[in-house]
């Protein structure tokens, strides 16, 4: 079956060398030799830490298995590193400036949208790949052993390391409005949760408008009045949150499935070219989007609802073949429900997309000030939702929690698609309030 893993990889590959170097001019954005050896040194530790991490990735369950410990109890395991994320992250990430290096630098704002999709393919999709195939090579072809990609991923991490200590500055963030972390969190709260009253001192004449009410030529109505657009701002932040709580949630608990999925009798399948081949899918997918970014004329409140739609029906598979097709032997290659199942699992190419895509929605709909804290309250709900799966993994069939993330996925559809009518209502009133303001300015005084 090693042939059909080559198929595989190799139709991927080659769908992402014809987007790359089919590329125009207009499918790029320029930057500034100083940005760029600032983003270059960036993506540099980026990769290296991805490295770490992406080696340790395809082994972690693996591992557990060769130790006898069960699925449950791998479940368990799992747990401790959701639940550290729930915990620290979120403190963490309130802690960090309100102001990221970039503004301090002066660079431009669109560049950021560069640096991530490069980041997404290089971090975590060619450094993905090389850790997944050297990770295949030290623990077969080496015969070191499952422990033997952990050693390597420490070398990896204390490399990055050195390089920040000597190459990076420290980031303070606004010296002049630190805010301590529970004033952060209550902001930010308070943001998702209300429809805060915003008011604008809106002037215009009422008497262009209101025949009933005569003005004097030179009076102006100061109107106070309620931002109209306020109420739809904050729901967009709490669609965006769910919208990426859901995708996140989905997907963290396929990397605990995956391997079960295409192995449930213990079939002997090669994990770390199975990994690489996603992480190609995922390279695949930022291609796509940087594309799909770079046109003005598509917005990402449209195709991530078609995202969504593809990542459910792609996890919805392995309920499909438990019901169509027959289960394999006990141990042996990977089976014919495998090999569907893996080509279905190149879902990854949706995560590729979503990164990119979803960083782009946080710039445009959530206040940079409480970017960070915001996201990081949402991730609270996310890592529950992890840990309570993998807490009762023995409980559900596998075949359930898939089903379960396809529903997750499908709600994320339709939160995209109410967040793309909230986003297009508040632009048409802008428009219209805008056009109000002009005829009002335009306008000649009354004279009474």
């Amino acid at each position: 079956m090693l042939i059909f893993y080559f198929m595989v990889f190799g139709g991927l590959a080659a769908m992402v060398a014809a987007l790359e170097f089919s590329k125009t001019s207009r499918d790029r954005i320029n930057t500034s030799s100083t940005f760029s050896s600032f983003k270059n040194n960036y993506l540099v530790v980026y990769s290296l830490m991805m490295a770490g991490g992406w080696l340790q990735g395809p082994y972690v369950y693996y591992l557990y298995s060769q130790y006898g410990f069960r699925k449950g109890e791998i479940g368990q395991l799992f747990i401790a590193g959701f639940g550290s994320s729930m915990l620290f992250g979120t403190i963490v990430g309130s802690l960090a400036g309100n102001r990221v290096e970039r503004e301090h630098r002066s660079f431009d704002q669109q560049w950021l949208s560069v640096t991530f999709s490069q980041a997404i393919f290089l971090g975590n999709g060619l450094v993905a790949i090389v850790s997944g195939s050297f990770g295949n090579v030290l623990v077969g072809a080496l015969a070191l052993g499952p422990v033997a990609p952990f050693d390597a991923a420490a070398c990896f991490l204390a490399i990055g390391m050195a390089i920040i200590m000597s190459s990076w500055t420290e980031n303070y963030g606004d010296t002049y409005e630190n805010k301590d972390l529970l004033t952060q969190c209550k902001g930010a709260a308070v943001a998702i949760a209300s429809g805060e009253f915003i008011t604008l001192q809106f002037p215009f004449q009422l008497s262009r408008y209101y025949g009933l009410i005569k003005f004097m030529s030179t009076e102006i109505c100061t109107f106070n009045m309620l931002f109209l657009f306020s109420p739809p701002r904050y729901e967009k932040i709490a669609l965006l949150g769910a919208i990426q709580s859901l995708f996140e949630g989905s997907m963290r608990t396929f990397v605990f499935l995956w391997t079960p999925a295409l192995s449930p009798n213990g079939e002997d399948i090669p994990h770390g070219f199975i990994f690489a081949t996603f992480m190609m899918a995922s390279i695949l997918g930022s291609s796509i989007a940087s594309r799909l970014m770079a046109r003005s004329s598509l917005k990402v409140e449209s195709y991530m609802q078609i995202v969504f739609v593809i990542s459910a029906a792609a996890l919805f598979l392995p309920v499909i073949t438990s019901f169509l097709l027959v289960p394999s032997e006990k141990g042996g290659g990977i089976s014919f429900s495998g090999c569907i199942q893996l080509i279905g699992f190149c879902i990854e190419a949706c995560v590729g997309i979503f990164w990119p895509s979803i960083m782009k929605m946080r710039s445009q709909y959530i206040p940079e000030e409480a970017r960070s804290t915001i996201m990081n309250l949402f991730r609270i709900p996310l890592n529950i939702f992890v840990c309570i799966v993998l807490y009762n993994v023995n409980v559900f069939p596998i075949i359930v929690m898939f089903g379960m993330c396809s529903i997750f996925l499908f709600v994320a559809s339709l939160s995209q698609k109410r967040l793309k009518v909230i986003a297009e209502s508040q632009k048409s009133r802008s428009q219209e309030w805008t056009a109000m303001k002009e005829m009002d300015t335009e306008a000649e005084p009354l004279n009474i």
